[in-house]
């Protein structure tokens, strides 16, 4: 069983450690290139090799949750959060700037969701399902408090004394990781003693099928979040949208995640994970072709970043409780850090990907390329769920 206040502190610590890290370039992006003159494609690298650092780093973090636990590994990754932070906001040159977000890539794949999942998983087994969606309520609002925050901190101190407040942000996070307990699932549930369910894809043909189809689904998706994260303001601002309009159109984002979220807490427990996860990505293509209609129709803008958020919100939950009806929960943490490795990667070079694009096709360019990406999601996620029935008529 996993402590309420336990539950409570995570998510708290994930809605921090995602605003002041993932979301960062999103607030801060042009703001360096204005004042520094670099290229956007030199800036927002910095936040590309900040994901290959995650990705490089996954397996590795993932071990060291299943062997250790979260409360001490997420702690540490509080503090190289805050770090990078400050490496940012004194940086003059490129290898100060490029040796933040290094920092920053470690400090996030210690503290964003892939870790928290496996701390969840490591203390509640298949019994961490529904903590994990909780966590994300509040998580889910990083970019809708982190986005006008970070702008009014810019327009006050700056784009660097904003950092520096984003730096000791970053260290109160630390200590909301100490409530963690340090014990692991022993594998029967609490309430009734019964054995734990069999994995859909314990092993053989099908779990490597089943491995390959979700870090298929998890690595678009991620290709997407960051593609989104950094340029959605910069995407609705140059579709028509004054650029404060395009903040607080972006911030719905977060509102769209959180109540996708919140009726999966509340009604969820009636949703298998792979319907769950089939019906998100569904979601996500048709989101940008509202992106693509807001250009003659503005309240479609709203559609857009509603329906995404609460597509990515879904699926954000889907990447931690598939593995759990898929796989053996006593692996979580090294397994499924090898599997998201891949999403990692690709999303790192999403940032410059999404920055190419617009230079050469416009915003409307980049809405295409992320439904065709979308749309080849959910068709891995219907291969997924297809696969799984077969197995379970097997």
């Amino acid at each position: 069983m996993i402590p309420g206040r336990a539950v409570f502190s995570l998510g708290l610590s994930q809605l921090i450690s995602w605003g002041v890290s993932y979301y960062l370039i999103g607030a801060f992006g042009g703001l360096i290139v204005d004042d520094l003159g670099w290229s956007q494609e030199a800036v927002y690298g910095g936040f590309s090799a900040a994901l290959l650092v995650m990705g490089l780093s996954s397996s590795l973090i993932g071990g060291l949750i299943d062997r250790h636990g979260g409360r001490t590994v997420m702690s540490v990754g509080a503090v190289l959060n805050a770090s990078g932070c400050i490496a940012l906001a004194l940086a003059h040159d490129m290898a100060t700037y490029y040796a933040g977000w290094l920092l920053l890539g470690l400090g996030m794949r210690l503290t964003l969701y892939d870790a928290a999942f496996a701390a969840l998983a490591r203390i509640g087994g298949p019994e961490a399902r529904r903590p994990m969606a909780q966590i994300t309520l509040l998580g889910g609002l990083a970019s809708t408090v982190f986005w006008p925050i970070g702008s009014f901190l810019a327009a006050s101190l700056g784009w660097r004394g904003a950092l520096v407040v984003y730096a000791g942000l970053a260290l109160l996070a630390a200590p909301l990781h100490l409530p963690l307990p340090t014990t692991r699932h022993g594998g029967v549930r609490a309430d009734t003693a019964a054995p734990i369910s069999r994995p859909l894809a314990p092993g053989g043909r099908k779990r490597i099928m089943a491995a390959g189809l979700y870090a298929v689904i998890v690595t678009l998706t991620s290709f997407l979040n960051s593609g989104m994260s950094a340029h959605m303001i910069a995407i609705l601002a140059g579709l028509g949208l004054g650029l404060s309009t395009a903040v607080s159109t972006a911030t719905l984002r977060g509102v769209g995640q959180s109540c996708a979220r919140l009726c999966e807490v509340l009604f969820g427990r009636r949703v298998h994970p792979l319907t769950l996860n089939l019906a998100a990505t569904a979601v996500l293509p048709l989101s940008f072709v509202a992106g693509l209609l807001a250009a003659q129709f503005w309240p479609m803008a709203a559609m857009f970043t509603l329906s995404y958020g609460a597509g990515n919100g879904l699926v954000t939950i889907t990447r931690g409780t598939l593995p759990l009806v898929l796989f053996d929960h006593r692996t979580y943490g090294r397994f499924v850090g090898r599997l998201v490795a891949p999403s990692f990667l690709l999303s790192a070079a999403a940032p410059l990907a999404y920055a190419m694009v617009i230079t050469r096709f416009g915003e409307a360019g980049a809405l295409v390329l992320s439904a065709v990406t979308a749309a080849l999601t959910a068709l891995a996620a219907l291969a997924l769920t297809m696969l799984c029935r077969s197995s379970g008529r097997d």
